[in-house]
């Protein structure tokens, strides 16, 4: 395979990239940081509200499960309908659709009485959820557009600083969200917070009706294949650049490792702090995310991207070793504050590889089809380890066996055990990155990314 035959495809035909589009790109963003905000605030205010009023753990569970199943299942048909679709066009059709849904949600909490609302075992119940789960997981479709706008809109040296803003973007919105939610919840209840979600999405939509994004409408290219889920135009596009498939298959292992810090990351913490104090823990810590992405957004991510993403998961590696290495508050909250940092280094560096490689007209595939194989790999990491955590590991380093073998690494306190899991996830990161670095995808990748137009 040619250099030249998986060098980027040239944009379309009539698209200049200046000060014009990086404006456009810039307001698209800001616009998108509303919308998504909105989205997530209602969303974490549901399972919030969910929880308080039905004192179900398996409810709440089905809701974050499902929001996370839709999303692994129809990222590539999200993909597919950006790719065949003007940009803008779907930003506002995706707002439409989660404006209804979130206006049916609101119908739906004045028609029926709150004992029928609230009664997860009735069919009322779940019709509020789905309509709710429905806006938010279209929603996610406008991100994926958003990662194409930057290929568009922004000329090819400045995109990763493009991608580190969409990195502080996302975690300024995840910030606002943990902390805005719960208030909302605990201080207006449901309908109120419906009914701000309703009135932003409007000013969103509105908003993005104004927004001149520069674009050319897709033509029909003899090698699309039909059909909403063009699992196979992804595949062919991956396919086409030696050690692309490497990357996201990376990425998802990365994300089942992930998955395990996840799952674990708020019983280590229960077990240190007081709810209350968790809860502003998280709050601190997320700023994490947004230091990350404005690091990328100023200094960019060099001359190798793929170097930079390796480099930031080594260092993830390491944090997930050693923050739970003895049982000190100061000790693990500076290794999330620290992993958080880290988290949007690595997805602004995997966006700006696939945004030079990989041809524009099939980009919303190739980052559907990321998002669906990505988001499918961390539930499932969490339902596998916690088992083996409460019935193996956790047990074990409470024996005495235990103690006398591992005592001398991770020190006593309750929650040994659970430090025993960050450690080998840690470990087996740390063995995963150290062997891509000396793997031929790697090279082949570093290389593609090099002779791109």
């Amino acid at each position: 395979m040619t250099t030249e035959a998986h060098a980027q495809a040239h944009l379309p035909d009539g698209v200049e990239q200046g000060p014009g589009t990086v404006r456009a790109f810039r307001r698209a963003l800001l616009n998108t940081l509303v919308a998504n905000v909105t989205t997530s605030f209602l969303w974490f205010a549901l399972t919030f509200w969910a929880y308080l009023e039905t004192r179900s753990v398996l409810a709440t569970s089905i809701i974050g499960g499902s929001f996370m199943l839709f999303i692994a299942v129809l990222g590539t048909a999200f993909g597919t309908f950006v790719d065949r679709h003007l940009k803008k066009s779907v930003m506002v059709a995706s707002t439409v659709v989660t404006l209804v849904t979130f206006a049916v949600a609101g119908a739906l909490y004045l028609v029926f009485p709150t004992e029928r609302l609230v009664d997860w075992n009735g069919p009322v119940f779940w019709a509020f959820v789905l309509v709710i789960l429905a806006g938010a997981v279209v929603e996610s479709m406008r991100n994926i557009a958003l990662s194409t706008t930057v290929t568009l809109l922004v000329p090819a040296d400045d995109r990763a600083k493009a991608n580190g803003l969409v990195g502080t973007v996302q975690g300024i919105g995840f910030m606002v969200t943990s902390v805005f939610s719960g208030l909302a919840i605990g201080f207006v209840g449901m309908g109120w917070t419906l009914a701000i979600a309703v009135g932003l999405t409007v000013l969103a939509l509105i908003d993005m009706l104004t927004i001149p994004i520069p674009e050319v409408r897709p033509e029909p290219h003899p090698d699309d294949h039909a059909g909403h889920f063009d699992v196979r135009g992804a595949l062919a596009a991956i396919r086409t650049v030696p050690g692309l498939m490497a990357l996201i298959l990376f990425a998802t292992f990365n994300n089942l490792v992930g998955g395990v810090f996840m799952a674990l990351m708020d019983p280590y913490g229960l077990t240190l702090f007081t709810v209350q104090t968790w809860g502003l823990v998280l709050g601190v810590t997320s700023l994490g995310f947004i230091i990350g992405g404005a690091w990328v957004a100023k200094f960019g991510l060099g001359y190798a991207p793929l170097r930079s993403l390796l480099l930031a998961n080594v260092v993830a590696a390491v944090v997930g070793m050693f923050f739970t290495i003895r049982e000190a508050w100061w000790l693990y909250v500076g290794g999330i504050l620290l992993y958080m940092c880290i988290i949007p280094i690595a997805e602004a560096a995997e966006q700006t590889i696939l945004q030079r490689v990989v041809p524009f007209r099939t980009q919303g595939r190739v980052f559907g089809f990321a998002q669906s194989v990505e988001a499918a790999a961390s539930p499932i990491s969490a339902f596998l380890i916690g088992p083996i955590a409460q019935f193996w590991l956790i047990p074990y380093m409470a024996s005495d066996a235990g103690k006398t073998s591992l005592g001398w690494l991770l020190g006593d306190g309750q929650a040994r055990g659970i430090a025993l899991v960050f450690v080998l996830a840690g470990a087996v990161m740390l063995v995963a990155v150290l062997l891509a670095f000396v793997s031929r995808p790697y090279r082949q990748l570093s290389a593609a990314y090099a002779s791109a137009l």
